[in-house]
């Protein structure tokens, strides 16, 4: 279809320029929005939002963070009218939704509707506990685009430094953005995987986002795996079995590690994770003690206040080049950042902070956290 009049292609031009935010360095604007909340609404570092009780003072093993499913449809929030941060179709009204607009006028390789996970609850009565109902990817997606979108235009209309809580009526609108009730969230899983070795010369593996086959977060450099909290298919029965971390976990381990096909519903029978592999090889791994999983709890990034859930594999040298011999070091997201011929970097202070620049929010504040509890994390 071709663009309309001249205020549809305006209008169009003007998002995507805005979307794009020219001349920002890496993870910019995410700092910037930082600084409109406390310092007590920070993680360690600064670099990203938790709230009370998100994080842990040291990581967990994976087991004992206990997730509670609730059968509750609870409406998702309103904050109000959206057009500010919203383009003109090419029939003239107003795109009704971010993820609609991202389609059709960004066109990324990668952006499908998902059934999520919604985060209804987080506490720390006997341990992390959270609680979930169900939402949808772009149920999502729309918020914390348009919280983004919104934070960009201001910044550019303020010279390119922090706006004013007047001009970010969705942000002001959400209020606590540490209360589900308030802000829609479905909490990814990023996880840092170190390659314990046995004479201390342990590694990690660093993935660079593709700014064209992803819908957002190009350029920057993130922890591998990372992906929605999401069952494989929308199957009352894979909803109910892949509630589970774990599971989660090893479905973005098989496509970000090994390529395989995106674990979504499209094959016509249920993963078996006992005897399906690799997930059977990940599992005799983990019960080896092989193939060990830890929980740092919850942040937000500040930009989008998307929630994301901070975990490390540790995976035994001998266990890790079985089970990742055939690691690919691209895949339809990005690519893998290595060093000297290799798929991983130096787990080392040094290479975290010259990768600094390069990382995103989270991904550096997963990683000094994993640096600072090295000990504890390498045994």
């Amino acid at each position: 279809m071709e663009s309309g009049s001249g205020p549809v292609q305006q209008s169009q031009k003007d998002w995507l320029e805005i979307r794009r935010a020219s001349g920002v360095r890496g993870r910019e604007l995410s700092e910037l929005a930082a600084w409109l909340y406390d310092d007590a609404d920070r993680a360690p570092g600064g670099h990203v939002l938790a709230g009370p009780g998100w994080l842990s003072g040291e990581p967990v093993e994976l087991d004992q963070v206990r997730l509670v499913w609730s059968g509750s449809r609870e409406p998702a929030p309103e904050h109000g009218p959206r057009d500010h941060v919203l383009p003109l179709t090419d029939r003239g009204d107003r795109y009704f939704g971010y993820s609609r607009a991202v389609r059709d006028l960004v066109r990324p390789r990668l952006l499908e509707n998902r059934l999520s996970y919604r985060l209804l609850d987080v506490s720390r009565d006997d341990g992390l506990s959270l609680t979930f109902a169900t939402t949808t990817f772009f149920e999502v997606f729309d918020v914390k685009q348009a919280v983004a979108h919104e934070f960009k235009a201001a910044w550019a209309r303020s010279g390119r430094s922090v706006p004013d809580w007047a001009d970010l009526p969705l942000r002001a609108a959400i209020g606590d953005p540490f209360d589900p009730r308030n802000l829609l969230m479905s909490p990814g899983i990023s996880t840092l995987t170190i390659r314990r070795s046995r004479t201390g010369d342990h590694r990690f593996v660093l993935h660079e986002r593709d700014g064209g086959k992803v819908a957002d977060g190009g350029g920057l450099c993130h922890v591998m795996p990372a992906g929605e909290f999401q069952p494989s298919s929308v199957h009352p029965v894979d909803i109910r079995d892949d509630f589970s971390l774990w599971r989660n976990i090893m479905r973005e381990f098989s496509e970000e590690f090994l390529g395989n096909p995106e674990h979504d519903g499209a094959a016509s029978t249920s993963i078996d994770y006992t005897d399906d592999e690799p997930f059977r090889s990940f599992g005799e791994a983990r019960a080896n003690g092989e193939f060990r999983l830890w929980h740092y709890g919850l942040v937000l990034e500040p930009l989008e206040l998307g929630a994301i859930q901070l975990t490390v594999a540790v995976v035994e040298d001998s266990a890790f080049d079985r089970l990742f011999a055939n690691m690919v070091t691209a895949n339809d997201e990005g690519h893998v950042v290595g060093a000297n011929g290799r798929v991983d970097i130096p787990f080392t202070g040094e290479a975290i902070e010259r990768l600094n620049p390069r990382l995103s929010a989270s991904a550096l504040t997963l990683l000094r956290l994993a640096w600072r509890d090295r000990r504890l994390l390498l045994g």
